[in-house]
């Protein structure tokens, strides 16, 4: 990848009821110079990094906590990742346990648009060793 074209990954969020052949037509109805490949949970979108950066905002535009975006290191179709050609896919479970965690994001940011504000947790006081010792004595 080079510092003028980017490959970019766009990720939807599980609860989100877009789907990928969704996001797919709709990066390719912008009309804008963008290689796209259709993926399970999204699609990888490969451009000059100001166009890469034009279709990430108009589709936050449109759904702003359902799709997430990451750069990726390997250009669409690249031989030495590409499935179809029989490459590897180290990283495919980091990427799994991303996705999984993309609801719980969507959430919050859904909460902090209708208003919510971050409460830190309570200051935690330590228990007399006393009063510990007869906690794990009831345990018995």
């Amino acid at each position: 990848m080079s510092a003028e074209r980017e490959t970019r990954l766009l990720m939807i969020s599980p609860s989100s009821m877009l789907t990928p052949d969704q996001l797919v037509r709709m990066v390719h109805s912008f009309g804008l110079t963008v290689t796209v490949k259709e993926t399970c949970y999204g699609c990888l979108i490969e451009a000059s990094a100001e166009t890469a950066r034009e279709v990430l905002s108009r589709v936050r535009e449109r759904y702003p906590n359902e799709v997430f975006s990451k750069v990726r290191a390997y250009r669409c179709s690249d031989p030495v990742r590409c499935r179809a050609q029989h490459g590897t896919r180290p990283g495919y479970a980091q990427l799994e346990e991303e996705w999984s965690l993309l609801p719980r994001i969507q959430h919050g940011l859904e909460e902090v648009e209708k208003g919510a504000k971050y409460v830190p947790p309570a200051e935690k006081k330590r228990i007399p060793v006393n009063d510990f010792k007869k906690i794990c004595e009831a345990q018995r």
